[in-house]
């Protein structure tokens, strides 16, 4: 899912980009604002439970490799 989480933020990232070289309405600015703000921290927080997972699941059944580049 993270990269999911990943082409969202990007995505409001481009339409906050978008719109302020525009000129568009303040409140369509501010919709792409608050979807990158909200979007960054959810995407942290899915990294971080990704992450921890698979370090559970290699603990719980010993065949489940964890390859960290």
């Amino acid at each position: 899912m993270v990269p999911f989480a990943l082409a969202g933020d990007a995505a409001f990232a481009v339409a906050l980009a978008v719109l302020l070289l525009t000129g568009a309405p303040q409140q369509w600015v501010e919709v792409a604002f608050a979807g990158l703000v909200w979007g960054i921290p959810g995407t942290l927080s899915m990294v971080l439970h990704d992450r921890n997972r698979k370090q559970r699941r290699a603990l719980s059944h010993p065949e489940f490799r964890v390859d960290n580049p």
